[in-house]
């Protein structure tokens, strides 16, 4: 059994949801040797989340961050808005989306569906670089 854990920083994004399938698979090319096992992604931050989704049709990731929007806008009269009007929505967002992610890997490959990829949910305006810390569990070839 295998086990290995890498902590990677992305750089900064724009609001919006990012696909970031490649960055993950780029920071673990030990990947290819797991025949059974399982990735675990966890974002140390509570104003983005991690989301599995569309990954073809563009549209669906501006259309989901719309969906946010109407979810958590910041116009709706929160209690915490010492560090700026989009910090509360950001942290309600994150909540509903979550920050973990677990995905399994047959044959040295991520499981994810034809249509599916891994993103990244930014949901400050001028947010900092996104720290995941990625686990890597498997038996290998």
């Amino acid at each position: 059994m295998t086990w290995l854990q890498r902590e990677i920083q992305l750089p900064r994004f724009s609001p919006g949801i990012h696909a970031i399938t490649h960055t993950v698979l780029d920071a673990l090319p030990e990947i290819a040797q797991i025949r059974t096992g399982l990735l675990h992604l966890f974002l140390k931050h509570t104003s983005a989340s991690l989301s599995i989704t569309e990954n073809a049709d563009p549209d669906v990731l501006v259309d989901l961050d719309r969906v946010l929007d109407k979810l958590a806008p910041e116009d709706f009269p929160y209690r915490h808005v010492d560090e700026g009007s989009d910090d509360m929505p950001s942290h309600a967002k994150s909540s509903l989306l979550g920050c973990s992610l677990s995905v399994p890997i047959h044959q040295g490959r991520l499981c994810l569906g034809t249509w599916q990829g891994i993103c990244l949910c930014e949901h400050r305006r001028h947010a900092g670089r996104r720290r995941i810390v990625l686990t890597l569990q498997g038996e290998t070839e």
